[in-house]
């Protein structure tokens, strides 16, 4: 049973952003901080990434752990209630983001996926992961952290 009301848990479940979330802006703003420019949810890429280096061809998520199923099988059974509805949608998420990978990587894009607890305890140590991507595929192409020559 749930704790909320209906009305309540209907009011929570609207407030959840799809884009922005505080994760997704603490990463960015850390990149930004850096002096890295990218574009945030792209509709041209394909899945839509949280941020994504055009030149490079880098693609970051930043992935819930509810939303994308972070450790499934050990979580499934948290759902309480309408536990059919939200095993679902979790596993229909966790199916998109692998075909989602797939399909970047035919494309030779490079992804990066973090978690949101990830970013929250150290959102330095996600940004040096980027980073380190970013020199190695800059270096490769010739290209330097703003897409130039």
């Amino acid at each position: 049973m749930d704790k909320l009301s209906r009305e309540q848990r209907t009011k929570n479940m609207q407030a959840v952003k799809a884009t922005g979330s505080k994760i997704e802006i603490a990463l960015a703003k850390s990149l930004f901080a850096k002096g890295y420019r990218y574009r945030k949810n792209d509709k041209t890429v394909f899945g839509k990434p949280d941020l994504t280096f055009k030149k490079l061809k880098i693609a970051i998520f930043v992935d819930s752990e509810f939303w994308h199923g972070k450790d499934w099988e050990l979580h499934k059974a948290d759902h309480k209630s309408n536990q059919e509805f939200w095993t679902t949608k979790i596993e229909r998420n966790i199916q998109r983001d692998l075909e989602v990978n797939d399909e970047l990587c035919k494309q030779g894009w490079t992804v990066l996926r973090f978690w949101g607890q990830e970013i929250e305890k150290n959102v330095l140590s996600c940004s040096l992961k980027i980073e380190k991507d970013n020199q190695r595929k800059s270096t490769y192409s010739g290209l330097n952290l703003y897409g130039k020559r």
